[in-house]
């Protein structure tokens, strides 16, 4: 009898759980319709710039034993990094695919008369955004039981690393951008300099003056585009022709940055000492977002602010762009150590999208951009997989391995996957980035097509020698024999790089579709200018 009451009484309660959600239903629905439709009331790019700041207040204020700190800010890390990434796919959904300009702009006086808070976005700045915020609870659930000192520290330099990465991506105003720009520095500096390897000073020292020093120029060249121009707004000034006479030289203190950053032969030599050096979530943000700001600089500034100087140094760009995928493809091939390695590779990859970008045409800049996405996700993967043989050996050097197949042979299939993806096999993301890149630059010119695709050929060299040494071959090394496979931790990480490695390689239109409208913009302003000045002359 009280079984029968209680399921007369549980029937009752849904009947009228369910006429209750028949009555609101449609008043739900026009209430969730009301809330898409104002976004545009909702500060969203400036709360996605900012929430990882409000981690770190958070972080600041924790107080206990060691133990308590590191796990509570872990936690806190954590949550603040998931909110930042729901809040970026909060502006997926409401943003318009089929709009080229920019979208959720906020603008506010800061400097009277000479800055304004300006941001907004575009699908290629979008796509930055989203890579930039996924990739980040992937570094702090790394970090996590891997950094054992100051941890609190550590993770509070990450958040204020995406704090400054996201801000690049949004920046309206060259003031604003300049300063997201150059404070990431401060933070990478911190991680690599504290929590890095033996050379660690000297590298992020290293690390911070090559870089400093290319953005002087930059900041020389904002300055001189104030006082020309009398703005520093980006929208204003894609609209006016910045004086030809003058685009060369501002053209040239932009790309001094830039080139470090990306980084270009021969200003490279800065990248394998900060990743040999940085610890592993430090190498992940590096390798994944701090390359990919420079090329999204030469896309949003290079060539929309200085088109004439930009058709005029083309020639400079492949040239440094072909020797940096040729020199640095060969000199991976003789690396010992499995970081520099890869680091080596990055120049090599970056040089694809120098190269994408330059030929003008829609399917080199849309490659270059898939290209910068899927080396992101790819580079990050490799280094995390370093990371987790690391953690067992405390080794990077590759003649201590061989034969990891043997006792890891989960990790061995995922370490397989990211390297047929680094090489660019098809069916992963690396294929798509480097074929329309090839594509783009054959239309623009064979021999360029031709030598880049060298640097195809060279990077099936040096990452199947990679993996050959680290994962087949007989076991020679003894502590080989006790390492455990993936645990629950790695996993997690790994599964969902490995996940859109695969997605974006058989359907790349995911990404496509976003980045496409805003990269066609790009392209056809171009090659309308290069029309405007061949029927001129």
């Amino acid at each position: 009898g009280s079984e029968m009451c209680i399921r007369d009484r549980c029937s009752i309660i849904s009947i009228r759980i369910s006429i209750s959600l028949c009555i609101c239903d449609f008043d739900w629905v026009n209430n969730f319709a009301y809330l898409s439709i104002n976004m545009s009331d909702i500060p969203i790019l400036t709360l996605t710039i900012f929430l990882p700041l409000i981690g770190v207040f958070f972080l600041l204020f924790i107080k206990g034993d060691k133990d308590f700190i590191d796990k509570t800010s872990g936690y806190v890390a954590q949550l603040t990094s998931i909110v930042t990434f729901l809040a970026s796919i909060l502006i997926l959904i409401n943003f318009n695919y089929n709009d080229p300009n920019f979208q959720f702009i906020e603008q506010h006086n800061w400097i009277l008369n000479f800055v304004n808070y300006k941001v907004g976005i575009d699908g290629i700045s979008l796509s930055f955004i989203l890579l930039t915020t996924f990739i980040t609870p992937i570094c702090i659930l790394a970090t996590i039981n891997s950094v054992k000192d100051r941890l609190r520290e550590f993770l509070i330099a990450l958040l204020l690393m995406e704090t400054m990465m996201i801000g690049v991506f949004c920046s309206l105003d060259l003031f604003i951008f300049y300063l997201f720009f150059e404070a990431g520095l401060i933070p990478m500096f911190l991680i690599i300099g504290i929590w890095g390897g033996e050379r660690r000073v000297y590298s992020a020292f290293k690390f911070f003056l090559y870089t400093l020093f290319g953005s002087i120029f930059m900041l020389i060249s904002i300055i001189y585009i104030y006082f020309d121009a009398g703005t520093l707004d980006v929208e204003k000034l894609l609209k006016i022709q910045i004086n030809k006479d003058y685009q060369k030289y501002l053209w040239l203190g932009f790309f001094a940055s830039f080139a470090v950053k990306t980084p270009m032969w021969p200003v490279h030599t800065w990248l394998p000492d900060a990743h040999v050096e940085a610890p592993t979530s430090g190498s992940v943000l590096l390798a994944a977002i701090l390359l990919k700001m420079a090329g999204y600089g030469f896309i949003r500034f290079s060539l929309g602010l200085f088109p004439d100087a930009s058709i005029y140094f083309a020639p400079l760009v492949f040239i440094l762009s072909i020797i940096a995928i040729i020199y640095t493809s060969l000199v991976a091939l003789v690396q010992k150590d499995m970081k520099k390695l890869i680091a080596y590779s990055s120049v090599a990859h970056m040089g694809f999208v120098t190269i994408g970008i330059f030929v003008f045409n829609k399917q080199g800049i849309e490659g270059s951009i898939f290209q910068m996405i899927s080396h992101g996700i790819i580079s990050s993967a490799l280094f995390l997989c370093v990371g987790v043989i690391y953690d067992r050996m405390h080794t990077r050097e590759i003649s201590n391995y061989g034969g990891v197949v043997n006792v890891m042979p989960k990790f061995a299939i995922m370490f397989m996957v990211f390297t047929l993806g680094s090489l660019g096999l098809p069916g992963t993301s690396g294929f798509i980035g480097e074929i329309l890149v090839l594509i783009g630059a054959f239309k623009f010119n064979y021999w360029i097509a031709f030598l880049a695709a060298i640097g195809v050929i060279l990077s099936a060299c040096y990452s199947l020698w990679l993996y050959r040494r680290v994962v087949f071959g007989e076991i020679k090394n003894e502590k080989i024999k006790s390492l455990n496979d993936l645990n629950k931790k790695e996993y997690i990480i790994l599964t969902p790089l490995l996940i859109i490695t695969l997605v974006l390689g058989f359907y790349p239109a995911l990404l496509l579709d976003l980045i496409s409208p805003s990269a066609e913009k790009v392209s056809e302003n171009m090659l309308n200018y290069i029309n405007l000045v061949s029927n001129i002359k």
